[in-house]
């Protein structure tokens, strides 16, 4: 039985695909991932006017990419659970043009990990079928444009 690979925080790689190290929750990782990105938004994102906030997304999206890649060829282990900077991203492209108040962050939020959680299609097929840095982080876009979307929605029948 060989011994599991952990990561190595002081490997910024490491410490960024762990979510400066929230990703090492011994229980639902993801979620405390997301958590952990909420204060990043909230003092760096929140309030950003469209252009420069979808430029650190997709910057965000393009290094993602290879912090996932990286990391999970070190540990041995594909999308390991305490990899989070793809729910980071999804966050925050959930909370892209939120109307003010907590009520809205804690609801794009919730919906977020509902989508990452449940997987509906096509999130599922995308899980299972897109590999490497860009499946790992794929998924959790697609999941953030999900939430995205209901939040919008529902922003606009109220």
């Amino acid at each position: 039985m060989t011994t599991p690979v952990k990561p190595n925080l002081r490997n910024p790689i490491h410490l960024l695909a762990f979510g400066l190290g929230s990703g090492m929750a011994p229980k639902a990782p993801g979620t405390f991932g997301t958590l952990a990105a909420l204060p990043v938004w909230w003092l760096c994102l929140q309030g950003v006017p469209t252009l420069p906030y979808l430029g650190v997304l997709v910057a965000g999206f393009a290094l993602g990419v290879v912090l996932c890649e990286q990391t999970s060829r070190d540990l041995g282990v594909h999308d390991h659970g305490g990899i989070v900077w793809d729910e980071w991203i999804g966050l925050w492209l959930a909370l892209l043009w939120l109307p003010s108040g907590w009520g809205w962050v804690l609801y794009g939020f919730v919906l977020f990990r509902l989508f990452d959680i449940v997987k509906p299609w096509p999130i599922r097929w995308l899980d299972k079928h897109v590999h490497g840095g860009f499946g790992i982080m794929i998924d959790d876009v697609v999941a953030g444009l999900m939430a995205l979307l209901v939040v919008q929605l529902t922003a606009w029948l109220m």
